[in-house]
């Protein structure tokens, strides 16, 4: 039953209130993520070095710098002739 009603439920979700619905959850997780990330900075708990530090934020800038990118991409990867 409880199948049921979530799938009308989607059924009748707008496309951007799909949009809407997911990507607040998954930008809170994200966002969750690095705040968590931010207690691994207590330098009496740990110990690491700048060059660490940078290779974490270069990840995480290409990642985000890739995933921004897909929001503005307009071209098919598919081939056409």
């Amino acid at each position: 039953m409880k199948w049921e009603c979530y799938a009308s439920r989607i059924m009748k979700e707008s496309l951007h209130d799909r949009f809407v619905r997911l990507a607040t959850k998954r930008a809170n997780a994200v966002l969750e993520k690095l705040r968590v990330l931010g207690n691994c900075s207590n330098r009496s708990v740990y110990e690491y070095s700048e060059e660490e530090v940078n290779k974490i934020f270069s990840a995480i800038g290409r990642e985000l710098n890739e995933t921004k990118v897909k929001f503005h991409s307009t071209k098919s990867k598919e081939f056409r002739l």
